[in-house]
């Protein structure tokens, strides 16, 4: 690659957005949330019981109904799943999460439209509401 002044101008420009980010509240919101989740011996212990009802789960799982006792890793697992998802602390953590995900998806879509309308962004999201999706045409379902 030919490094020109407009490479290095955009490179340059790019570091400042790095930069943004990583100082920006929306991140050190989404570290500070971590750092709690981390250091909480209640949280950490919820992740043990949920990865142990996992891997007890996965071990019958081939097995579907057929295994005697399917039925209760099953519901074990969701409980322990459920039981860390609506914990607080995780479920801020969550939101910090996805809040600096629609950031960055919303960075990705405006620069693609600075280069051409045409682009098409997946932002993972369905609510993400400023990306379209599909191919432009008249087909949908129902």
């Amino acid at each position: 690659m030919i490094y020109t002044e407009e490479t290095i101008r955009v490179e340059e420009k790019t570091r400042t957005l790095i930069t943004t980010i990583t100082q920006s509240e929306t991140l050190n919101e989404l570290v500070t949330r971590r750092t709690v989740i981390e250091q909480s011996n209640e949280i950490n212990k919820k992740v043990k019981q949920f990865i142990e009802a996992k891997e007890a789960f996965e071990k019958v799982e081939a097995y579907g109904k057929f295994a005697p006792d399917y039925t209760e890793k099953r519901r074990h697992m969701r409980k322990m799943k459920r039981e860390l998802d609506t914990n607080e602390a995780v479920m801020d953590y969550r939101i910090s999460e996805s809040d600096l995900q629609e950031t960055l998806d919303l960075i990705s879509y405006q620069l693609a439209q600075i280069v051409s309308p045409d682009i098409k962004i997946d932002a993972g999201n369905p609510f993400f509401e400023f990306a379209q999706r599909g191919c432009g045409g008249s087909c949908h379902v129902g």
